[in-house]
């Protein structure tokens, strides 16, 4: 009932603890029924048997969290897999405590408790996102990032605030040098709250010596208190967070690489000779970042072919594929060759015989034709049709 863990929230809060829900008499006190899988309205209204029956509620009050409690209660007895995860963690062990501190609840305090929180579902009308990290979340896109930078940071000093779970969505490039800098005491606490799989990838990313003496601190975090791990989690989110905003939200290599994509061929090679020469680091970046036709072969799975080419016009593939094998023995020529050799025989037939028909081809038409090819395989793989092999795969 997942729509309902905002409601309980509100009632487990100090604003919610002034309920005002009536109890029946204790000779009536039963253990709280399991009486299906679905919570609805008529379950509150159902016949408890004669005891229950005509029974008047006394004058006693519950509390908004003896109320979340009961209603937590019925729905695990029926079954129910409720998300209290999404719940701050001091709403969390109120409502622990809460239902430790329980025992027996009437069948008409029950009845009473549950139609009054069905009832409050169905007045809401419209709900907002918890804590300042689920607004950030609804706004993504609508406010910039450095007003969304400043209003995280001011949610750091709220008590119910963990720092570790946008630590734990940190890219690993970012957390890497940071770990790198700090002492091995606290780059071993660090070590210790990440996800397994995301912490072994962060020592593996580290120089061997700086992986062993953390790897040989963990240790020692075991007698670390929570308001020191807390501490160290929200000063790593402030330098993270320190780091100026880029005006791209792109990196420079994909960008480079993006223009170049576009560019013609002979340019395209006289500018990665002046990268290399100048900056090989990012002219190496720019290579992976880079996609022409002749890459196809190490880029696109052979199974895809025929999905790519239907996106393709004939006419476009015919002028590429005719300005490709004008270069033979070229990885151009190389890549014309898969296309045809992956595509539907019957449809890579007949292109080949127009490719014989055929006038050649100027380099300018050729080159767009390959570019619109490029294009197409681009698009499908951001839209997520068609898979690409990795730069790291090959």
């Amino acid at each position: 009932m997942a729509d309902g863990v905002g409601e309980m929230g509100m009632l487990l809060s100090p604003a919610g603890n002034n309920g005002g829900m009536l109890t029946a008499g204790r000779s009536q006190e039963l253990a709280l029924p399991s009486h299906g899988h679905t919570m609805h309205r008529s379950s509150a209204q159902q016949d408890y048997g004669p005891a229950a029956r005509g029974a008047q509620l006394s004058a006693g009050t519950l509390t908004g969290r003896q109320k979340a409690a009961i209603i937590v209660r019925l729905l695990i007895s029926e079954g129910a897999q409720l998300p209290l995860t999404d719940l701050p963690e001091d709403l969390q062990s109120a409502l622990t405590q809460q239902m430790g501190q329980m025992r027996l609840v009437d069948r008409n305090t029950l009845s009473s408790v549950v139609d009054e929180f069905l009832e409050t579902l169905d007045q809401v009308g419209l709900s907002f996102p918890d804590g300042i990290d689920g607004a950030l979340s609804m706004l993504d896109g609508h406010i910039s990032a450095s007003a969304a930078n400043r209003l995280r940071r001011m949610s750091w000093n709220s008590a119910s605030f963990d720092p570790w779970e946008q630590i734990a969505n940190t890219d690993l490039a970012d957390l890497t040098p940071l770990v790198e800098a700090e002492s091995t005491e606290i780059g071993s606490v660090i070590v210790s709250k990440l996800q397994v799989a995301k912490a072994a990838a962060l020592l593996g990313s580290l120089p061997g010596d700086k992986a062993r003496r953390l790897a040989c601190a963990m240790s020692s975090t075991a007698e670390t208190s929570p308001d020191v791990v807390r501490r160290i989690g929200i000063s790593l989110l402030q330098q993270l967070g320190m780091r100026p905003v880029s005006a791209f939200d792109k990196p420079a290599t994909a960008r480079m690489g993006a223009i170049l994509n576009a560019s013609a061929a002979e340019l395209r090679d006289s500018l990665l000779k002046t990268l290399e020469e100048t900056d090989a680091a990012f002219a190496q970046g720019v290579r992976r970042a880079i996609f022409t036709f002749a890459d196809i072969p190490s880029r696109l799975l052979a199974r895809e072919v025929p999905r790519v080419i239907r996106d393709v016009e004939q006419g476009v593939a015919i002028r590429a594929f005719k300005y490709a094998f004008a270069n033979p023995s070229t990885p151009l020529e190389t890549s014309a060759e898969f296309l045809l050799a992956n595509m539907p025989q019957r449809m890579a037939g007949t292109i080949r015989e127009e490719i014989e028909t055929l006038a050649m081809v100027r380099a300018k038409d050729g080159e767009a034709a390959m570019s619109e090819i490029v294009d197409t395989i681009r698009g499908l793989a951001d839209a997520g049709q068609i898979a690409l092999i990795s730069q790291e795969e090959e």
